[in-house]
């Protein structure tokens, strides 16, 4: 069974930083897509960041422009696991972030698997 598990979320004052990280069970993600979205009550899950691995590298990353610059995606092949690194962190982003596994692009329906979400709250 396939399986993703976030860890790192909580509470983080503005401009702080925290790590997410969404390890992957059951199958290997080598050569697919892997990303991050998240939502806030009343609105749609919209994309945060997503990459490929492929030949022992990441590729095709790409962020969303609201974090571009601030948050950092990156992967861990032996651990089969996609992190996210979050600094300046602003009240906006808080949401509950959502891993995604198993397709590509930027858009939910375009990915197979996914965890069950994990809540980063910032406060001001």
């Amino acid at each position: 069974q396939v399986k993703l598990v976030e860890s790192g979320g909580g509470l983080v004052q503005a401009g702080g930083s925290l790590k997410l990280s969404c390890a992957g069970h059951g199958r290997s993600f080598t050569g697919d897509g892997m990303a991050w979205f998240r939502q806030t009550p009343g609105k749609e899950r919209e994309f945060v960041a997503s990459s490929v691995w492929r030949i022992g590298q990441i590729y095709d990353i790409d962020y969303a422009h609201s974090v571009q610059g601030r948050f950092t995606v990156s992967r861990n092949k032996v651990l089969n696991t996609l992190y996210l690194q979050m600094n300046s962190l602003k009240d906006e982003d808080t949401a509950v972030y959502y891993c995604a596994a198993g397709g590509r692009g930027n858009t939910p329906p375009e990915y197979v698997y996914w965890g069950p979400g994990i809540q980063v709250t910032v406060s001001s």
